[in-house]
């Protein structure tokens, strides 16, 4: 009888621990189910509010668009392809655009006189922009400052290139550089969108290429990936710029950089210390390379004895920052 009831309170026991073991997995497995309905929500919530702040429109095409009086055939399907691409990306691409309209502001003031002084058009402005985004950058193959000039093409159009003066990095003189350039493409291809390709991709390469296709208008022309985008790049800057309300950009005239009145002074003696010579007019080194990039060294040499302008702000103590005293 005894070993009944101990088998009988054994068997029973096993029972017992087998519901529990069971019904506490089942348990584990409703609160699992339960923790990934939970995240199924909040991702279903978070792709609704997603959904409804996130918006990425295409952009209407214009009803006609043009370069310097001269103007793109959208009707055709390639033309409007290659041109819808730019102005995507240069829309979508906010941050980046958004400097341009910062820089122009300070450095079209300069750029547009001289334009205007050579009869070049004023959109050639917007060139400046693809070439460097209006600043004293260097490309991988060596083209240098706002126009983007090689050694070789700089020192052919009159510039000054070593290792103390390099006057790619002067923005008036490599502007009217850039005009005296794309009057010599006008007059040898007749047209202001041909001379704009010719200064990606060469005066003699476009020449070869037009002559190669029997055709001088750059519309028509089968041209290498760069060239074959540059136009439609200036053009899609263009149109952002005169119409920057339209594509969503608003700048107060606070955000914008400020072109910084100025005075100029001339040197043209031997053998300058820069440091001392910075002093001497009342600012510092820093001061004197941020308005007169063109300077590449510590000194000057000047064998030459050429006389050369130096631009200095008019309120030139101001950006000077003194060491505050205990």
């Amino acid at each position: 009888m005894k070993k009944k009831l101990l088998l009988f309170f054994t068997l029973l026991t096993i029972a017992l621990v087998s519901f529990n073991f069971l019904n506490t997995e089942k348990n584990t497995e409703d609160v699992e189910d339960v923790e990934e309905n939970t995240e199924d929500i909040k991702d279903s919530i978070h792709q609704k509010e997603f959904n409804s702040y996130f918006r990425s429109y295409t952009l209407t095409t214009p009803d006609s668009i043009g370069f310097a009086g001269e103007y793109s055939p959208l009707y055709a399907e390639d033309i409007w392809e290659r041109y819808d691409k730019e102005i995507h990306k240069n829309v979508y691409w906010q941050s980046n655009t958004l400097f341009y309209f910062k820089r122009a502001n300070k450095y079209f003031p300069i750029i547009e006189p001289i334009l205007e002084k050579n009869n070049i058009p004023n959109d050639f402005k917007y060139l400046a922009i693809i070439e460097s985004g209006l600043e004293n950058v260097v490309s991988p193959a060596g083209a240098t400052g706002f126009w983007q000039f090689m050694k070789g093409t700089a020192k052919d159009r009159g510039m000054e290139v070593n290792s103390e003066v390099d006057e790619r990095y002067n923005l008036e003189i490599s502007t009217q550089a850039a005009c005296d350039y794309l009057q010599d493409a006008y007059d040898k291809f007749g047209s202001w969108t041909m001379a704009a390709a010719s200064y990606n991709v060469g005066m003699n390469g476009l020449r070869k290429r037009a002559a190669e296709q029997n055709s001088n208008n750059y519309y028509d022309l089968y041209l290498p990936m760069e060239t074959s985008r540059y136009v439609f790049r200036l053009l899609a800057i263009k149109e952002i710029f005169e119409n920057k309300s339209k594509y969503g950009f608003v700048l107060r005239d606070q955000d914008l950089y400020k072109k910084i009145e100025t005075e100029t002074v001339s040197l043209s003696e031997k053998n300058v210390d820069l440091f001392a010579y910075s002093d001497s007019l009342g600012i510092n080194y820093k001061i004197l390379k941020q308005f007169n990039p063109w300077i590449r060294d510590k000194k000057l040499t000047n064998k030459s004895e050429k006389t050369y302008t130096i631009i200095i702000p008019k309120e030139h103590e101001i950006n000077i920052f003194k060491a505050e005293k205990d």
